[in-house]
């Protein structure tokens, strides 16, 4: 299994470690529950130093970029990022991920832990077309992930870059912590603002502890995977593995804003013509109206409780105390319907469809 930077560090604040995408990472700390309003209503860090980076460039990187992505890339320009999928030839994903343009003619692809070498072989096949340089510095950086409605404010003491300017999808590199080029990335997964912070793995200590400090006077928590899941599924953001794969397509998990129509991508043709006809199955939000815990792979129902769709993420929703889900549903059977049923271990539960994202600030 491999290490995180900061492994001993979270082991001595007495993190419940897991095996996550091949890491062992720390899933809480003190409770899920506890970290997760932590994020809503003050600040936390995370961090997600397992995440992937790649950088692209060279004078064709654009031109791969453009090709492998399904969003716009000429849209953004540098000190500006772009969420993203990577398309794959047969309708599903590669990956999504995030791009932050460095240069003019350099950028850094942000992937899932669980897919780094994937992707990298993914990119460098469809690459023997451009022939742009690719670097894996996935082992080279670390990423913190600072959210929270008081994260800006506790860090900025920490560089002389005011960070309340930073639009969202805005990064500059800039000095934190007494230490130069690192990035900062208003983004995050959580939908509760913040930054991400982009840094050589060595200073990860310094860093961390800049951060949070044997006192931690900032009143900052560490926040582990655990409630990084349950934030984004408060948001209705997707998660690779559940909402996203190799067979469901981008346009059926509600993200055509990511489809670019100007220039053709990997499998566009199809893709757009999803967009245009209406793809067969779509991804819902719902909670439960009575007491239950929605888990991935539960069958959907309808009210004559024949199965229409699956459950893709659940859980039992620390803000708002009650079982919320999202999972996909035939497209015909959403037709004038608020209300479906999920299967709990044999029993029909009855719930509510949600129009997302399930948290609004």
């Amino acid at each position: 299994m491999k290490s995180i930077p900061l492994l001993n560090t979270h082991i001595n604040l007495g993190a419940k470690m897991v095996p996550f995408a091949g890491y062992n990472m720390p899933l809480y700390y003190s409770s899920i529950k506890e970290e997760h309003l932590a994020v809503r209503n003050n600040a936390g860090v995370f961090d997600v130093s397992h995440m992937g980076e790649f950088i692209i460039e060279g004078n064709n990187a654009k031109g791969l970029i453009q090709y492998i992505s399904s969003n716009d890339i000429s849209k953004i320009s540098p000190g500006m990022s772009q969420y993203t999928v990577m398309p794959n030839e047969n309708g599903g994903v590669v990956d999504d991920l995030i791009i932050y343009q460095l240069d003019e003619k350099k950028y850094m692809m942000v992937v899932n832990a669980s897919n780094i070498e994937k992707d990298l072989e993914w990119i460098k096949k469809q690459n023997l077309k451009f022939g742009a340089k690719i670097h894996d510095v996935s082992n080279e950086f670390s990423l913190l992930a600072l959210q929270g409605p008081n994260a800006l404010k506790i860090i900025q003491n920490f560089t002389e870059k005011n960070l309340f300017s930073l639009k969202s999808f805005e990064h500059v590199s800039t000095n934190f912590a007494g230490y130069s080029d690192v990035i900062i990335s208003n983004t995050g997964y959580t939908g509760s603002g913040g930054v991400e912070i982009y840094f050589p793995s060595i200073n990860s200590n310094d860093i961390w502890n800049s951060i949070i400090g044997a006192e931690n006077k900032n009143h900052i928590l560490p926040i582990g995977l655990g409630a990084r899941d349950t934030l984004r599924l408060e948001m209705g953001y997707c998660l690779y593995g559940n909402e996203l794969d190799e067979k469901r397509s981008p346009v059926s998990a509600g993200l055509e804003w990511v489809i670019k129509r100007n220039e053709k991508f990997v499998n566009s043709n199809n893709l757009l013509k999803q967009i245009d006809e209406g793809p067969k199955e779509r991804l819902i939000g719902f909670e439960l109206l009575k007491k239950g815990i929605p888990r991935s792979s539960y069958s959907i129902l309808n009210q004559k409780e024949e199965k229409i769709g699956v459950v893709t993420s659940g859980m039992f929703s620390p803000l708002f105390g009650k079982g919320i889900g999202l999972g996909y549903v035939q497209t015909k059977e959403l037709k004038n319907i608020k209300k479906i049923r999920i299967d709990i271990r044999g029993k029909s539960e009855e719930a509510k469809i949600i129009k997302l994202p399930f948290y609004k600030k």
